[in-house]
């Protein structure tokens, strides 16, 4: 499935309204070396004849991979945590929780590794004890969200592992460190903001700072809402105040009913219209090359639940920054496809905190269940359902690389020419695929849209490629143009145009 936005623009420009990192001019934009996609129209100055489409992840055919088939693990699985590639011991490894109240009362992060990333073994590397269980792989008594990341720089073995968490002894947003990812030790003296219950963190390598997510309620359009904010740390130890960064506007309230259709049998409560509205109950994030992209855990609430909280569907939509502080979400619609009704991911959503990068592709692990926000097996077991005919496991969404959004020209043809740039390297490549008969040509042109002598038009660029690489008459070199203004103008027919880079 493709969502398309028609952009009939015959002569359309868009104000520049974000900077690269750092303290870089805003134009020319430096691009530098980096992959640049076109999730958000940062770069556009005029497209003609083009569409914007957004590509939803395609589900790994073995999904649910990972399920609650140990007795800890209860009636269901979160991944509320993280997923990350230790490349010193080849491992993929887990965090995440179940539900076993009778072991786990206040919950516990409990651990699983992979070879592949596709087949885990849940290893009994119990860290504390427990009375029902002597064996377990629990490695983190009440302890949620753990937003887990390897730091091999710190010169403290014991803080190798680093994670951003919710405690729920404290209720409240904290810190923690280990040796080996399996026993941990809080990090922090006290929470580090006020409190909500949800947060997902990584580290930024090009900002090179610890950043957090959490969320903290907040009044929006006449409701006390699910909203994020955003706060950094140099050195995890000191966090900036949190700042507001994703909030629902009109458009997302306006869009409520036709998400809350998308599930309507499954739904324990009729509409109220006048508490129907949109709320985000999380964040994960993908460092991509030139942005961040962020896959937002929206809430669609449809009325006040019959056990408390509040009734309603999620879903998976992307979001795109550029600063970490205003963020764009230009498509309303799920990036991860919703399961059927009745399949295990047609209800509510949530996804570990950092996607990974795993070769050419994007890996996003995700939460799917056949449940909604306030079906009552969440609040009592006894009569609904839970662990028979409810239940929550982890899956696996896939991007190939950059291939979030294209754009698209149809037969008789389109176009796009990006703002004053300034770049690295020697050569150009494009991501992009090309229908039978289509084509790609490029121009290097001057700030003033001039083609510059020598990069007039090249070499037509046909087939399926995450890496073309463009050349003028055979010859791909253009390091004569580099630290130089130049916009790219990408002529198109039955194509799609995923994003460009210049390389080394």
């Amino acid at each position: 499935m493709v969502v398309r936005t028609r952009v009939l623009c015959l002569a359309l420009g868009w104000a520049v309204a974000a900077t690269s990192w750092g303290d870089a001019p805003m134009s020319p934009f430096n691009v530098g070396d980096r992959s640049q996609l076109f999730v958000d129209h940062v770069l556009v100055r005029e497209a003609t004849n083009v569409a914007f489409s957004l590509h939803p992840a395609r589900k790994h055919p073995e999904n649910p991979l990972v399920k609650a088939d140990q007795p800890w693990e209860g009636w269901r699985l979160e991944i509320y945590g993280n997923v990350l590639y230790d490349e010193e011991e080849r491992l993929f490894k887990m965090w995440y929780i179940g539900e076993e109240p009778e072991a786990f009362p206040h919950y516990a992060t409990l651990y699983a590794t992979s070879k592949d990333g596709i087949h885990w073994e849940k290893p009994l590397v119990g860290t504390f004890e427990n009375d029902k269980y002597a064996e377990h792989n629990g490695v983190a008594e009440q302890v949620l969200l753990a937003s887990v990341m390897k730091d091999n720089k710190d010169p403290d073995a014991s803080r190798r592992y680093k994670m951003i968490c919710w405690l729920q002894k404290d209720h409240g947003y904290h810190t923690m460190v280990s040796p080996d990812g399996l026993h941990w030790t809080r990090f922090s003296k006290a929470p580090i903001c006020r409190s909500g219950d949800v947060i997902t963190g990584y580290y930024d390598e090009r900002l090179e700072k610890y950043v957090a997510l959490p969320k903290i309620g907040h009044r929006v359009r006449g409701h006390n809402r699910r909203v994020f904010w955003m706060m950094t740390s140099e050195d995890f130890a000191t966090w900036t105040e949190p700042k507001l960064v994703i909030t629902a506007d009109q458009r997302d309230d306006a869009g409520s009913l036709a998400r809350i259709e998308e599930v309507r049998p499954i739904l324990d409560v009729p509409d109220d219209p006048k508490l129907m509205r949109t709320e985000f109950y999380g964040v994960g994030v993908y460092p991509a090359e030139s942005c961040t992209l962020g896959f937002v855990w929206m809430f669609t609430v449809n009325n006040n639940a019959r056990y408390g909280n509040q009734e309603g569907p999620g879903e998976l939509q992307l979001a795109v920054t550029r600063d970490l502080e205003h963020w764009e979400r230009p498509f309303r619609v799920p990036c991860v496809p919703r399961g059927k009704l009745g399949e295990w991911d047609c209800g509510f959503f949530c996804t570990q905190s950092r996607a990974l990068r795993v070769g050419d592709e994007v890996w996003l692990y995700y939460t799917g269940s056949n449940y909604t926000h306030g079906t009552p097996c969440l609040y009592r077991a006894e009569g609904t359902g839970r662990g028979t005919e409810y239940t929550g496991a982890i899956g696996l969404a896939i991007w190939d690389l950059d291939r979030f959004v294209s754009v698209d020209a149809p037969a008789d043809g389109g176009s796009l020419t990006t703002v004053p740039v300034v770049f690295q390297g020697d050569r150009l490549e494009v991501n992009a695929r090309t229908k039978p008969g289509g084509t790609i040509t490029v121009a290097l042109c001057d700030a003033a849209g001039t083609p510059i002598e020598g990069y007039e038009q090249s070499d037509p660029i046909t087939g399926d490629e995450l890496r073309h690489v463009v050349a003028w008459d055979g010859k791909p070199d253009v390091a004569p143009l580099a630290s130089k203004p130049v916009t790219v103008r990408f002529e198109m027919k039955s194509a799609e145009l995923f994003a460009f880079a210049f390389r080394e």
